[in-house]
């Protein structure tokens, strides 16, 4: 028993370690190259590869894969937080910061877990889920092709608390989705894994610091790097019970890197150049 208790108190360590440091990284990020940049980059399978890998860990690489298929269609879940999450800043506008925080991320994870428990009613064979999630990727990428871009051109300092405090909530997320991944079942536990676990405590991080018009910036953007994950999830599905967990984690990164860097990341420059100051 006790060394249950030491192998799961090592693994929650880890886990919230990985957990804290993307979402710090991805917070220096957006200050460095721009909440453009920042917002594809929050579609990077951060939280996602995190869940399914300790759950692939925890349950066994067949578990994860299962869990994969729902996450590629959960992530229609995860860009409905972004859409609700946008819908909620316009209710306050920047009159109550506080506030306008507050009310975006209740309506962003309740929309999110609306979202998910429509999912969750139907069986999703890989190709019906890729479909879903490329259709659902196009139509938010749609709705959101009317916002600015707003260039962030006066930094404000990111205490270290404030880092940390948000990424705690980020590796509280992942520690609770992969612990009860086993009680829940590889359909629940993939579309827990697509819940925006890296993205919602980063948003909170630039809203509280900036105008709402940079977290429109980052949350516009958000579906360019969703594909990415769809990308990482189908690696995950197919190479985690034929290669294991640690090379199906090198081969799922590489491919949803390799989508970034030939689709994405040979225009940021001239993006972020254009945005409006």
């Amino acid at each position: 028993m006790n060394g249950l208790e030491a192998l799961f108190n090592w693994m929650s360590l880890v886990k919230m370690s990985a957990a804290t440091s993307m979402v710090m990284g991805l917070s220096l990020l957006a200050e460095k190259l721009g909440p453009r940049t920042a917002g594809i980059l929050s579609g990077f399978p951060l939280g996602v590869a995190l869940t399914l890998f300790f759950v692939g860990v925890e349950q066994g690489p067949h578990f994860a894969a299962q869990s994969a298929v729902f996450t590629t269609v959960g992530l229609i879940a995860t860009q409905s937080f972004a859409y609700a999450y946008y819908r909620g800043t316009l209710l306050l506008g920047n009159r109550s910061t506080g506030a306008n925080v507050v009310l975006s991320s209740a309506l962003g994870v309740a929309a999110y877990f609306g979202m998910a428990w429509l999912l969750r009613r139907w069986e999703w064979t890989p190709e019906a889920a890729v479909a879903v999630a490329l259709g659902g990727t196009a139509f938010f990428a749609h709705v959101f092709s009317k916002l600015e871009d707003t260039r962030i051109e006066k930094t404000s300092r990111l205490t270290v608390g404030a880092m940390l405090a948000r990424g705690a909530a980020a590796a509280l997320f992942v520690v609770c989705i992969t612990s009860f991944a086993s009680m829940v079942g590889p359909r629940w536990a993939g579309l827990f894994s697509a819940f925006p676990i890296t993205m919602l405590p980063f948003v909170v991080i630039m809203h509280c610091l900036y105008r709402v018009e940079h977290v429109h910036t980052i949350l516009k953007h958000v579906p360019r790097g969703i594909a990415s994950i769809i990308v990482y999830a189908l690696a995950v599905l197919i190479c985690y019970p034929r290669c294991g967990i640690v090379m199906g984690t090198v081969v799922a990164y590489a491919g949803s890197t390799l989508y970034l860097l030939v689709l994405h990341l040979p225009n940021l420059n001239g993006g972020e150049a254009a945005e409006k100051a």
